[in-house]
């Protein structure tokens, strides 16, 4: 059973700074790929960003510059630090682990950007 375990979501003034975490843990095995990806109401999933095990990353072009993912191997852990929030950021951030034979998603964590 692997659970993915997020935190670090809430309200922030435009211009404020969040940083989001995910925990894999259980029976979990050769992580490709930890990501993140959003969800804003009436729209459909996005990838914001993702890191491959050995380090290089891919980000969405309205998020580069601003927020930066990094990932703790030893820990199974991906965590998104994100900088001048802006108010279209307001949406649901979801957790994502990739393996050769697995896709795992989190529960989601609400970030609102709104003063």
């Amino acid at each position: 059973q692997v659970q993915l375990v997020e935190s670090g979501g809430g309200l922030v003034q435009p211009g404020g700074s969040l940083r989001l975490s995910c925990k894999a843990s259980g029976s979990i095995f050769s992580i490709v790929y930890m990501g993140w990806y959003r969800q804003a109401p009436g729209k459909e999933r996005e990838l914001v960003a993702r890191i491959r095990s050995g380090g290089s990353t891919n980000y969405a072009d309205f998020v580069k510059g601003r927020f930066t993912i990094s990932r703790d191997n030893a820990k199974n852990t991906v965590y998104l630090q994100m900088n001048s929030l802006k108010p279209e950021d307001t949406a649901v951030y979801y957790c994502n682990v990739v393996g050769v034979q697995y896709n795992y998603w989190g529960q989601g964590t609400q970030v609102t950007v709104s003063s």
